[in-house]
């Protein structure tokens, strides 16, 4: 039997149960993953706040790849401590319309975020000038620009579809130029994937109006923030979604990999039995396809999309099932998937 060996990071709030539901479909699998636990919650972050990074990016540079679970932000982000840390430049956020899941939109929508992890709006948090103005300085890099770009043209090759880039490049020339002028050098290292750029206003609108003209999309920062969480909100549920974060080694190969869900912590319905693990099963299974398990990662997104579409979810999305339910279900189907046939 094959065996894989990951970093599991542990949070906050229904961390603990995320993790569980994760364990649960692991044992599940006709291989092993063995799960290195870190603790990075609060709590630990608070008492033995070098120990709990150290251990954690210990770990990472190890091993490579991770599952993240929400972890609570209050002296410090450890989402921006790991991002720095490892050198994150890319975040994939995959979002698609899921069967089953009540929204606002009756629209279809399959679309893959690429975005520049570092640099936009979010690296200087500005200053005051006086007392009636501020002042912030954005910042948008080569390097990165050039990973994601990369990253984006790779999967859209790989799926056989189009690559969008998106940014306001006629108001910010310079730095949303620089990030236009990298993706268009990789375009022409991708002559058979069809691209164009398009202003990140008049794609917002466009998606809303024919979302069948969009797939991956590649942008900016702040951009991607934006896009993700309003992509969300068009099927449905912010914590429907799952992400990817990935370092590079210079040659543009995968150096780390972490895997977590969009979500925040709810330690309102924490150990409650009420979270709905969509999100870090998702995740999960993108962790799969990323260790090689191509069938496995799939089969597993596609037992959860399907248990969905059975009316097999949990309360958030209008179903009756708590969180071990929704597992169990979600468990049933990718066993089914994977049996051996005869």
């Amino acid at each position: 039997m094959k065996h894989y060996s990951i970093v599991e990071i542990l949070g906050d709030g229904i961390s603990s149960e995320l993790s569980r539901s994760v364990h649960a479909i692991g044992s599940t699998l006709p291989f092993e993953i063995d799960f290195r636990q870190v603790d990075l919650s609060l709590e630990h972050r608070t008492s033995h706040k070098e120990r709990a990074y150290g251990s954690t990016q210990e770990a990472l540079t190890e091993l490579g790849i991770a599952m993240k679970y929400p972890t609570a932000t209050e002296a410090e982000s450890p989402n921006k401590v790991l991002r720095e840390f490892c050198d994150f430049s890319v975040i994939h956020r995959p979002v698609s319309t899921f069967v089953g899941v009540e929204n606002n939109f009756r629209k279809t929508i399959d679309i893959d975020v690429v975005r520049v992890a570092t640099g936009g709006t979010y690296s200087d948090r500005g200053q005051r000038i006086g007392t009636d103005a501020a002042v912030s300085l954005r910042v948008i890099e080569r390097q990165p620009s050039r990973y994601a770009a990369r990253f984006a043209f790779r999967l859209a090759s790989q799926m056989k579809k189009g690559v969008v880039s998106t940014s306001k490049w006629t108001i910010q020339r310079e730095a949303d130029g620089l990030f236009e002028a990298e993706c268009e050098d990789i375009a022409s290292n991708y002559p058979g994937t069809p691209y164009r750029r398009e202003l990140f206003d008049a794609l917002l609108a466009g998606i809303i109006m024919n979302p069948d003209r969009y797939s991956v999309i590649v942008t900016p920062n702040e951009y991607g923030d934006f896009l993700s969480d309003m992509a969300c909100g068009l099927v449905g549920s912010i914590g429907l979604g799952d992400s990817a974060s990935y370092a590079f080694e210079k040659g543009g190969h995968v150096r780390l990999a972490m895997f977590d869900p969009a979500g925040g912590t709810a330690p309102d319905i924490a150990g409650q039995n009420l979270c709905n693990p969509t999100a870090a099963l998702l995740a999960f299974g993108s962790l799969l396809r990323h260790l090689g398990e191509v069938e496995a990662g799939s089969a597993l997104r596609d037992a959860v999309r399907e248990a969905i579409a059975a009316g097999e979810k949990t309360g958030d999305i209008g179903g009756k099932m708590g969180t071990e339910e929704f597992t169990e279900a979600v468990s049933a189907r990718l066993k089914a998937a994977l049996a051996p046939t005869a």
